[in-house]
């Protein structure tokens, strides 16, 4: 699969997507990284550590979270954007939902949308990512945690975001699916999401998994979302095991060495 300028192994191996919320109210990191000299470091800080595509967000999407205006989130992702992929050689992924960011960004040069609505939210961002024949990574979500079959359902709500990419002009291989931990479902079913996310493979397309410090491990812990690496750390070795190309990671040196070491492991 290629983003950006990189091709990448993703029979074979598992990837980093390193997150960089510029926003002040992200739930794990929220005002740390909020202006252009602290994301850039940081970036930078991700790379070293191993991180292999950067996932740069503008409006936190936790539950309870504020919603912005699109201005506002344009304003707060296009010039980080356009910093990091002067600065450096790495593949960058917006985070968003809406058509007007989606836009901005792909004329900034990101490479990849990374959508929690998978297209469901506003048909324009499939459009787009046609358009500039970008990568994207569909979501799963709901807006209730109600299912009759929650992995069959899973399956069937995927589907129809693959469809709304393909209907839009998005090859398939410009794809990858995510199953939505800590989106539209209940503490069980994220548990049983990352226990179970290689059903996705039957659609055939490469799997992210996106755990990091989310409410699942803080309540299966009992910890706070800053004391959530081993736990962040044990899905994403699930992931590797389970066949997912990509993990959607905070902390890249610890996920980095983990995932090495499976790899080591299961001889790849």
């Amino acid at each position: 699969m290629k983003i950006g300028n990189r091709d990448f192994d993703i029979k074979n191996k598992t990837y980093i997507m390193g997150i960089l919320n510029v926003t002040p109210d992200s739930f794990s990191d929220g005002g740390k990284y909020n202006h252009l000299d602290a994301a850039l470091f940081h970036a930078e800080e991700m790379l070293r550590d191993g991180a292999d595509i950067i996932d740069i967000g503008g409006e936190s999407t936790r539950p309870g979270h504020t919603v912005i205006t699109d201005q506002e989130e344009i304003s707060r992702v296009v010039p980080v954007i356009e910093a990091v992929k002067s600065r450096f050689d790495v593949p960058v992924s917006i985070d968003t939902y809406k058509g007007a960011v989606a836009e901005a960004a792909l004329k900034a040069g990101a490479d990849l949308v990374n959508d929690i609505w998978g297209f469901k939210h506003d048909k324009k961002v499939a459009d787009l990512t046609a358009q500039y024949k970008a990568a994207c990574c569909l979501m799963h979500n709901r807006h209730e945690a109600v299912y009759e079959d929650f992995l069959s359902d899973l399956v069937k709500d995927m589907e129809e975001c693959v469809e709304i990419a393909r209907k839009a002009g998005v090859s398939d291989d410009r794809i990858i699916l995510d199953p939505g931990v800590g989106f539209g479902k209940t503490y069980e079913m994220n548990l049983e999401a990352i226990h179970h996310v290689d059903v996705l493979h039957q659609l055939g397309f490469p799997i992210l998994l996106g755990t990091s410090r989310k409410s699942v491990i803080g309540l299966t812990l009992d910890l706070p979302a800053d004391q959530r690496v081993e736990g962040t750390v044990a899905t994403t070795v699930i992931g590797v095991m389970k066949g997912c190309a990509f993990v959607r990671v905070h902390d890249i040196k610890e996920n980095k060495r983990a995932i090495q070491m499976t790899e080591a492991i299961l001889g790849r």
